[in-house]
């Protein structure tokens, strides 16, 4: 009696033999030659010591002790293709996303109806957060990030440019009489006036930014928490228009100037480079790609 597993390989041949009732059946459906198929069987009847097929002038049948192998074996790797297809039915169908909150839901969101639209079978994850993910340890597909798109073992491709202009409510204007030259804007509240933005701002307007200093630094660690600040009439925010569409049209913020500003850095989607043909996201890559070029 053998105390450990035969060959696999060897294993597999028979269980496809057995099946099938054919070697060249058999072969073919596992891609190999008809005498790669039959040294296989016989290295496990060697291992077992007992034949496990009579050759005969119309084909094969099982022995005896083919009987006894036959249908247990069948049964486990029926076993094992069930739980290898529901594993690969799991990956087709979710897709994990992790990116940034005010991204997630002032961009992506809104817009993911749209992809569930024209791919019914896959559904997404996602998940906000700003912190570095692993992918050898973490169950994410793709990443949306900040940056310069340089990411050691990433493939990275860019959504849109990071844009910023100032943004109030309309009320908090009229306090002021209207916005009508950017000076307008330092009569009131700067909202995160620790945001490097607004230095940037400030400087390619020619202002003073040393007014930074006597505003209430509040740093509200989203931009999406900053829009809603400005919506409140607590100050001037600045923020990305791409972002808040609904809520320029609707009036609940206003955009006082049509120049809008961008950062030397971009959003962009990032994977693993061993990944990048993955059916789920490469129809991701393609969709949020055009996504993004019809923002530009």
């Amino acid at each position: 009696m053998t105390t450990t597993l035969p060959p696999l390989a060897a294993v597999r041949v028979f269980e496809a033999v057995a099946r099938l009732q054919s070697f060249t059946r058999a072969a073919q459906e596992l891609g190999m030659t008809q005498a790669a198929a039959s040294y296989q069987v016989r290295l496990l009847e060697e291992r077992l010591g007992a034949p496990l097929f009579l050759r005969r002038p119309r084909g094969i049948v099982l022995t005896e002790a083919g009987e006894r192998l036959a249908p247990r074996t069948t049964e486990a790797f029926d076993m094992l293709r069930e739980t290898f297809a529901r594993f690969a039915e799991a990956e087709v169908e979710t897709l994990t996303l992790s990116t940034m909150h005010t991204f997630a839901a002032q961009w992506l969101a809104p817009r993911l109806g749209a992809f569930q639209l024209s791919h019914p079978t896959m559904a997404v994850r996602l998940e906000t957060t700003n912190r570095v993910v692993d992918f050898a340890r973490e169950e994410v597909d793709v990443v949306v990030r900040a940056g310069q798109g340089k990411w050691p073992g990433l493939v990275a491709t860019k959504l849109i440019g990071v844009r910023f202009t100032p943004m109030l409510s309309p009320k908090l204007a009229d306090t002021v009489g209207g916005i009508h030259e950017h000076a307008d804007i330092l009569k009131l509240p700067l909202i995160d006036a620790t945001d490097p933005w607004w230095v940037s701002w400030l400087t390619a307007h020619d202002l003073p930014t040393d007014i930074l200093a006597s505003q209430l630094a509040i740093a509200m660690s989203s931009q999406a928490i900053d829009a809603s600040a400005a919506m409140a009439g607590l100050g001037v925010a600045l923020l990305t228009p791409a972002y808040y569409r609904h809520e320029l049209a609707d009036r609940r913020l206003i955009q006082p100037f049509d120049e809008v500003m961008e950062e030397d850095s971009a959003y962009w989607l990032a994977y693993p480079e061993s990944r990048r043909n993955v059916p789920k996201i490469k129809a991701f890559r393609e969709w949020i790609v055009a996504e993004a070029a019809s923002d530009e």
